[in-house]
C-alpha cells in the first residue's frame, strides 16, 4: 500500500494541485518545489507556478478559470482570485473519430432481470402508483399504505406498492406548455418502465392534465397491468381508495409470478449523477465510475449523462466525442437554451457549485463541470435528448435536465435508466424508486462516516489501495450484484418514495 499524497495532480500541464489533507502554512511541497504560502484546506487547490493576472488557471489540462490578480507560486486558489470567461463552442471530432468497440455477446457479462412481456428488461419488480395532479397524491399514497409489509409477506417477489407523487397537474396552460409536456413525459416514462410490474394512474377529474388525453397521446390503453381511477368518478377519497385496492390487487397475484433470468449486460442502462461534491469527486470518483461506463458501453450497456448546466464550460470535451455534426448541434442548442433560461431569470450559470461544493474546494461551475464530465467515460457521445423522452440509443447519451438530483434522476428514470450510480464527496443521501441507486464515495472519511449511505469507496485510489482501473472493474460488478436483486444502501434505507420530482418550467396559472 502506498502512503497517502500530500496533493494529486490531475494533469502534467496543470499550474494547480490539489490538497489531499490540510496543508499549513510554510508546508513544502518537495515533488513541486513549492512552499505552501497560506493555510490550505483540504481539497484546495495550490498555485505551483506563478500565474499572472487574466491567465488561465489549469486543472484536469483543461482552464477552469482566470486569474483576478497576480497569483504566486504556493498560494491558495479558490473563489476569491477567480472569475470566469464565456466559454467558446465548437465540434471538433476526435483525431480519428471516437469509437468503441463491442464485445461478441458470448463475451459479455450476465446479470439476474426481469423479461417483460413486451421484452423491457426491469431490475426490480414493484406496482406503481402515479398521479395526473397534486389533488390526488393522498389518495394514491393511502392506497400504497394499505399494502404494507404484513399484507406483502405472502408476494416475496414483488419489492413492494409505491405512490410517486408531484405537487403539479393543473393551473398551468393545457396546450403549448413545457411545464405540462415535462409532467406528461415524465409519468409515461413510468408506467412503461420494466422496473413496474403494474401501474395505477389516480386523478381528481377536473384537472388540466386529464387521464383519458395522456393516454391517447402517448399510445397507452387500460390492461392487466395499466389501471386508472378519478376520485370525482369514484364518488370521493374513501370509495377511490376503496376501488385503488380492488385494481391492484391482481395486479399483485401477476407480479407475485415474475421470476428473474439471466440477461446480457446490454440491458443495462445506467443514469449517471453526482451531487455533494468535493474536490475529489471530479478527481477520483467520477474517473473511476466513467471507466466503469467505458466498461459497460463495450460489452454493449449504455448510459445517461444530465444535469445540463453541470457540463457548462466542459462542454467541448463532449463534442469532441459526437458521434457526428448532429449529435453535437443538438448539444449546443440545449447549452443556449440554458443560457437563455437563467438570462430570463436574472441567474447566471455559474450560479453552481453550491455552498457546499465551494467549502469542499470547487472553485467554477468549469471546475466542477470537467469533474461531472468524467463520470461519462471516453467514448463516442451517441444522441442527445430532451428531458424524460424515450432513449433507443445504445451507448452513451446525453439527457437535458437541470442539475437537482431528484428532478434530473426522475428523468433519467423515465427516459429508460433501470440502474442509477451517484457519486458524492460530501454525503448525498439519495434513493429513487422503481430504480436502484448506487452510491460511490468519493474519499474514504466519508465512507466510514456515512458506511450506511454508501455503496463503494472510491476513496480507495487516494490511499493508495485501488487504481482507477480496479476500482472500475469492481464498479462494474456491483451494477451487476444490484441490477441482479442485491439491495443497494439506499434500499435498505427505504429512500425513494419522496424524490420524484419532474422538472417544471413555466409559471403556475
Amino acid at each position: 500500500m502506498k502512503p497517502a499524497p500530500l496533493f494529486i495532480r490531475t494533469h502534467a500541464r496543470d499550474n494547480v494541485v490539489t490538497a489531499c489533507r490540510r496543508l499549513a502554512a510554510a508546508t513544502v511541497l518537495a515533488e513541486e518545489g513549492i512552499t505552501c504560502r497560506q493555510p490550505i484546506p483540504e481539497g484546495h487547490k495550490v498555485a505551483v507556478s506563478e500565474i499572472r493576472k487574466d491567465q488561465p488557471i489549469i486543472k484536469f489540462s483543461q482552464a477552469i478559470g482566470f486569474a483576478m490578480s497576480d497569483i504566486g507560486a504556493g498560494d491558495h486558489v479558490h473563489t476569491h482570485n477567480i472569475y470566469l470567461r464565456a466559454p467558446q463552442r465548437k465540434f471538433e471530432p476526435a483525431p480519428g473519430g471516437a469509437g468503441a468497440a463491442i464485445a461478441p455477446p458470448p463475451q459479455r457479462a450476465r446479470f439476474a432481470g426481469y423479461l417483460r412481456e413486451d421484452k423491457r428488461i426491469g431490475t426490480r419488480n414493484y406496482i406503481g402508483i402515479l398521479t395526473s395532479v397534486n389533488c390526488s397524491a393522498t389518495v394514491a399514497q393511502q392506497i400504497a399504505q394499505y399494502f404494507n409489509a404484513e399484507r406483502l409477506r405472502d408476494y416475496p417477489a414483488v419489492d413492494g406498492v409505491v405512490a410517486l407523487t408531484h405537487a403539479s397537474g393543473c393551473g398551468m396552460p393545457a396546450r403549448h406548455s413545457a411545464g405540462l409536456d415535462n409532467l406528461q413525459y415524465t409519468t409515461a416514462g413510468y408506467a412503461r418502465h420494466p422496473n413496474f410490474a403494474g401501474v395505477l394512474i389516480v386523478g381528481l377529474g377536473c384537472e388540466v392534465n386529464q387521464i383519458a388525453p395522456f393516454l391517447q397521446r402517448f399510445q397507452l390503453a387500460e390492461s392487466e397491468s395499466l389501471q386508472t381511477l378519478t376520485i370525482q368518478a369514484s364518488g370521493g377519497t374513501t370509495r377511490a381508495i376503496r376501488q385503488g385496492i380492488e385494481k391492484i390487487q391482481p395486479m399483485l397475484e401477476r407480479a407475485a409470478r415474475a421470476r428473474r433470468q439471466s440477461l446480457s449486460v446490454e440491458h443495462l442502462r445506467v443514469g449517471l449523477q453526482c451531487g455533494g461534491s468535493d474536490a475529489w469527486s471530479g478527481i477520483v470518483a467520477n474517473p473511476s465510475l466513467g471507466a466503469a461506463v467505458d466498461l459497460l458501453v463495450r460489452q454493449g450497456g449504455g448510459a445517461i449523462l444530465s444535469e445540463t448546466p453541470e457540463i457548462y464550460g466542459a462542454e467541448n470535451l463532449l463534442l469532441r466525442r459526437a458521434a457526428g455534426p448532429g449529435v453535437a448541434a443538438s448539444l449546443i442548442e440545449r447549452l443556449e437554451w440554458w443560457r437563455g433560461y437563467a438570462d430570463t431569470h436574472g441567474v447566471e450559470l455559474n450560479n453552481n457549485p453550491s455552498p457546499g461544493n465551494i467549502e469542499g474546494g470547487l472553485s467554477t461551475i468549469l471546475e466542477k463541470s470537467l469533474g461531472a464530465v468524467a463520470k461519462s467515460g471516453t467514448t463516442p457521445l451517441r444522441g442527445v435528448y430532451q428531458y424524460a423522452r424515450p432513449i433507443d440509443t445504445p451507448g452513451l447519451v446525453f439527457m437535458d435536465a437541470p442539475g437537482y438530483d431528484p428532478c434530473s434522476v426522475t428523468g433519467e428514470i423515465a427516459s429508460g435508466a433501470n440502474l442509477i450510480c451517484f457519486t458524492t464527496g460530501r454525503g448525498s443521501v439519495f434513493g429513487a424508486k422503481p430504480v436502484p441507486s448506487i452510491k460511490l464515495a468519493s474519499n474514504t472519511r466519508l465512507y466510514n462516516a456515512m458506511r450506511e449511505d454508501m455503496d463503494i469507496n472510491c476513496g480507495k485510489v487516494l490511499d493508495g489501495e485501488a487504481t482507477i482501473d480496479s476500482m472500475a472493474e469492481e464498479i462494474l460488478q456491483y451494477m451487476l450484484a444490484i441490477a441482479s436483486g442485491e439491495q443497494s444502501a439506499s434500499e435498505k434505507l427505504g429512500f425513494g418514495d419522496n424524490e420524484f420530482v419532474p422538472w417544471q418550467i413555466g409559471a403556475a396559472m
